[in-house]
């Protein structure tokens, strides 16, 4: 049994998910975090972003962004690379997520879930039963409560690799 706080997938950047290979599994849904998932926190999107959503879009993929920020934040970098999103998503709480399937017409075994912080967007993300995918922070100047829950997130980080090498996984 996964726990609720482990990734399925710890990778070094979302730029780096071979999102072709997703497609070929199957899955057609990406929920994304922005802030440091994406672009640094408060960024607008960039060049990079752009040129991701549009190859996801040729791919055939739908996306959600599903963030704790307020609408104008969220609203802004949308509009720049299209899909939907949900602001004020109240994360870890898995009833956004399960919303934003409903949005896509995909269920828990066709999303991926893609964002930065263990204990709203993974934790949240497990609790919906979806994929999950951990990338590094972007940026290391955060806010402080972001910054506070880091500590902890290395203490599971920690038992997440102890268990995955337990097993025979690789990171």
């Amino acid at each position: 049994m996964k726990h609720y706080l482990f990734p399925d997938e710890q990778i070094t950047s979302t730029y780096a998910i071979d999102f072709e290979g997703y497609y070929k599994k199957g899955y057609r849904g990406l929920i994304f975090d922005i802030d440091n998932t994406l672009v640094p926190h408060g960024h607008p999107a960039d060049k990079r972003a752009v040129k991701l959503f549009r190859r996801l879009g040729e791919l055939g993929f739908q996306w959600v962004f599903l963030s704790n920020n307020k609408e104008l934040r969220v609203k802004t970098f949308q509009e720049k690379v299209g899909g939907k999103y949900i602001f004020k998503a109240g994360k870890p709480k898995p009833g956004n997520y399960k919303k934003a399937m409903e949005w896509m017409g995909t269920d828990a075994s066709t999303t991926l879930f893609v964002g930065d912080q263990i204990f709203t967007d993974v934790m949240g993300a497990n609790l919906a039963g979806i994929q999950t995918i951990l990338v590094e922070p972007i940026d290391p100047k955060e806010e402080i409560q972001i910054i506070l829950k880091r500590y902890p997130e290395k203490l599971v980080l920690f038992f997440y690799r102890y268990y995955r090498k337990k097993l025979g996984r690789r990171q």
